[in-house]
């Protein structure tokens, strides 16, 4: 099976290659044309008829992401005191802006929405972001609205940047080891949100779309404190995202060794997820390919309703209306969540009340809130503390 390397330039949302070939154990792009994807798929199934064969597969793959991504052992996590200000009160929620270390001088940047008079505990859920610009990442309106609404539905939500997006300034998006340090923000923002005295433990989410998407599955395959996930745009049998942040460390493959993302996807097992595709990117086969691998694992452990497909054939590449709608029903429907608070008696979804704020409204770092002073600054001081 011969790598095609082909990145998707010609698409805004995705990264641009990286100046030199990779080496033969990255996965890149379209790593696999979408019948060498297929046949993957065909001979893993092979390998796993019983919950145990999974089970051992499924530990190899996590050792091939903990191996490839360096994380053996975490940094030290922090003991500093999250920043968090400019709480706004809106229709329904709250929108605060948060920064907290995820390693000794590297800030995680986001907003936190949270539901108004809510009453005991409440479920949380991460949300990270694809490759978005005009707006950046968590400021687009697709992501304000999917937050500020799950928090109106009754759960607490935390958005956050992408390494070099936002207000995460310190290293460049394309940063050599950015894959592991995305996966460490994501886990310590897991950590965060657990920290809440409202968030229910038994009951913490993470959904994101494009690379958003990858952050969603890879953070579920790794800690099992996920209990539901929703990857939007981005469980492909062929494509390996398209990113250094994606697929820039050997994750996927080493030696003999082969995985893809729909396997580490399969790693939620027995978990509820919801598979979220279009029919204009990498996702457009979900129903006949990259779903009913995933369901038979599934169905090993006798929870094959646990696991479900939202596809969508006209739509692009978002985290657009109808994809949210999917969403929000089903976390709702696991998670005990009020969806009259977005739906019409008709079942017709309503997000009028979540009113998208402007960027400087949202940004952690200005003038009154400065970068604090330990911050490291430059991709060699980042690397140095990675």
């Amino acid at each position: 099976m011969k790598p095609l390397y082909s990145l998707l330039l010609t698409l805004s949302f995705s990264c641009a290659a990286l100046a030199q070939t990779p080496p033969a154990e990255l996965c890149q792009g379209d790593y696999f044309t979408q019948a060498e994807g297929k046949a993957l798929l065909t001979e893993l199934a092979a390998r796993y008829s019983t919950q145990a064969d999974w089970q051992a597969r499924a530990a190899q793959i996590r050792e091939q992401i903990i191996e490839g991504a360096e994380l053996q052992i975490l940094p030290p996590r922090p003991t500093s005191v999250p920043i968090i200000h400019s709480r706004r009160v809106m229709d329904g929620y709250t929108v605060e802006n948060v920064a907290f270390e995820s390693l000794p001088g590297f800030y995680v940047t986001g907003n936190l929405y949270r539901p108004l008079n809510a009453t005991g505990r409440v479920p949380g859920v991460l949300s990270p972001h694809g490759h978005w610009s005009n707006p950046d990442g968590r400021f687009q309106e697709q992501t304000q609205k999917r937050c500020g609404s799950l928090a109106r539905m009754g759960a607490v939500v935390f958005t956050y940047d992408m390494v070099g997006h936002g207000d995460s300034k310190q290293a460049a998006h394309k940063i050599q080891k950015g894959f592991k340090l995305q996966t460490i923000n994501s886990i310590r923002s897991l950590d965060f949100l657990l920290s809440l005295p409202e968030v229910d433990s038994a009951r913490v989410a993470v959904t994101g779309e494009s690379g958003g998407g990858t952050q969603t599955f890879f953070l579920t395959a790794l800690d099992p404190r996920v209990k539901l996930a929703v990857p939007c745009v981005m469980v492909s049998a062929h494509f390996f995202g398209g990113c250094v942040c994606e697929s820039g460390m050997p994750v996927h493959k080493k030696g003999d060794f082969q995985t893809n993302n729909v396997e580490i996807a399969a790693l939620a097992a027995p978990r509820p997820m919801l598979l979220i595709s279009d029919g204009d990117d990498w996702t457009k086969n979900t129903p006949t390919v990259e779903f009913p691998h995933i369901q038979r694992i599934y169905q090993l452990f006798g929870t094959g309703k646990n696991v479900e497909f939202a596809h969508f054939t006209e739509e692009k590449h978002d985290y657009g209306l109808s994809k949210r709608a999917a969403m929000y029903r089903f976390i709702a429907r696991h998670f005990r969540l009020d969806s009259t608070r977005v739906f019409r008696p008709d079942g017709t979804l309503d997000e009028r009340a979540v009113r998208p704020l402007d960027a400087a409204s949202l940004r952690v770092f200005n003038a009154q809130h400065p970068r604090p002073a330990n911050a490291l600054q430059g991709d060699e001081a980042v690397m140095s503390a990675l």
